[in-house]
C-alpha cells in the first residue's frame, strides 16, 4: 500500500467518526428540544386550567380575593418566564399558590362538595403527575447530552461546533421539593 492511500484511509476514517459523534450530539439536541417541547404542553395544560379553578373558587371564597390574585399572578409570570431554570422557579411559585387555594377548601366545605371543583383537582393531580414525568424525561436527556459534550472525545467536537450545555429543571427552594396536596377526600360537614 502506498502511503497516499494509507493517509487517505485514516482521514476518511477520521471523517467518520467525526460525522458520528456530531450526529449523536445533534440527535441528543433534537431529544432536550423535544422533551422541553413536552414539558410546555403539560405546563399550558395546567395554566389553561387555573382560570377555571379560580373561577370555582371565586364563587365559593369571593372575599379571598388576595389569595385568587396570588394564584393568576403566579400563572401569569410562569407563563412568560423563559428558560429551564426561571421556569422551575416560576413554576415553584406557582405550585405555593396553588397549595393555597387548595387551602382554602379546608375552610370551606360546601366548596370540596362541589364537583366541578373536585373534578379541577383531579386533572390538575393529573397533569402535576404529567410534568413530573415530563421533568424527569428532560433532565435525564439534559444529563446525557451534557455528559457527550463533556467527555473526551466528543468535547472536542462538540467545541467545534459549538455545543452548549442545557440547564436542568429542577425545583431548587426545599418547601417547593414537597408534594402539592390536590385532594381531600371526603367533606365533614
Amino acid at each position: 500500500m502506498s502511503i497516499g492511500l494509507i493517509v487517505l484511509i485514516v482521514v476518511v476514517l477520521i471523517v467518520i467518526f467525526v460525522i458520528a459523534i456530531y450526529n449523536g450530539l445533534v440527535r441528543l439536541k433534537v431529544q432536550c428540544d423535544n422533551a422541553w417541547s413536552d414539558i410546555d404542553v403539560q405546563l399550558k395544560r395546567r395554566y389553561d386550567l387555573i382560570p377555571n379553578l379560580v373561577e370555582t373558587v371565586k364563587g365559593y371564597a369571593a372575599h379571598e380575593k388576595g389569595t385568587l390574585e396570588g394564584v393568576v399572578a403566579a400563572r401569569n409570570k410562569a407563563m412568560t418566564t423563559e428558560g429551564p431554570a426561571a421556569k422551575a422557579e416560576a413554576e415553584g411559585m406557582l405550585t405555593s399558590a396553588l397549595r393555597q387555594v387548595f387551602a382554602l377548601a379546608e375552610a370551606y366545605p360546601q366548596l370540596r362538595a362541589v364537583e366541578s371543583f373536585t373534578q379541577l383537582q383531579q386533572t390538575l393531580n393529573q397533569i402535576e403527575d404529567s410534568v413530573q414525568n415530563a421533568r424527569r424525561y428532560y433532565n435525564a436527556v439534559v444529563r446525557d447530552f451534557n455528559t457527550k459534550i463533556a467527555v473526551f472525545p466528543s468535547n472536542i467536537i462538540a467545541g467545534m461546533f459549538n455545543f452548549k450545555p442545557r440547564e436542568f429543571f429542577e425545583v431548587s427552594a426545599p418547601a417547593e421539593r414537597e408534594v402539592p396536596k390536590v385532594s381531600f377526600g371526603s367533606a365533614a360537614s
